[in-house]
């Protein structure tokens, strides 16, 4: 991966870019330090799908993903209906 100064990165972009269509992602560095990527959108639709789980993962994952208020079972007292005269 060839890192570009931001500099060169803004006085040539087109070529950042086309370099980044060809060899894959580029770094951009702002004062020596490594400071943004610049990826082809395929791979960065592959990272996207790759973070996000599945349903199928969600729904057979041991860990909760929201806090709910799940009454008790058993504690809640059922309806009788009443006899209709």
């Amino acid at each position: 991966m060839h890192i570009w100064p931001v500099q060169d990165a803004k006085a040539r972009f087109s070529e950042f870019l086309d370099t980044c269509l060809e060899d894959g992602p580029q770094m951009v560095s702002r004062r020596g330090t490594e400071a943004a990527v610049l990826v082809p959108i395929a791979q960065w639709r592959k990272l996207q799908a790759a973070s996000q789980p599945t349903l199928k993962q969600l729904l057979l994952s041991e860990t909760a993903r929201a806090d709910l208020d799940v009454p008790v079972r058993g504690k809640r007292h059922r309806r009788v209906a009443e006899a209709l005269d």
